[in-house]
């Protein structure tokens, strides 16, 4: 018997099309593909942001918007994604990702080379 499958974004409760890996982001808990989320970790009681996700240790995964920080700081979200005791300082991750946020907002070269589309000149 051949089974034909369907793919992940076809199911019901599947994630995002496309190949790579899926993350939840702990703020507004969607799924997203890893490439879309920032990477965080915990460092001597403190969220620092891991662009690179090299750092070791347990990560956990946001949208680098201020609204879903603000959500995961509500929820308690960040102790128990890296499943600690107490308070997580998240300071110098509000800063980054609210810098982040306003260079989205001003329109930065990057931002809108990441959104341009490459066009055959042909």
């Amino acid at each position: 018997m051949v089974r034909h499958l369907e793919p992940v974004s076809a199911r019901p409760g599947g994630g995002p099309t496309g190949s790579g890996p899926v993350r939840t982001c702990v703020g507004c808990r969607t799924r997203a593909a890893d490439a879309e989320l920032l990477r965080v970790v915990l460092v001597d009681g403190d969220a620092i942001p891991d662009p690179r996700r090299r750092m070791p240790g347990r990560g956990a995964w946001l949208h680098p918007d201020p609204g879903c920080l603000a959500k995961a700081e509500k929820r308690r979200a960040f102790p128990r994604a890296f499943k600690v005791q107490g308070p997580v300082c998240v300071e110098g991750l509000r800063s980054l990702v609210e810098r982040a946020a306003g260079d989205v907002g001003t329109g930065s070269s990057r931002a809108v080379e990441k959104d341009r589309k490459q066009v055959d000149p042909s």
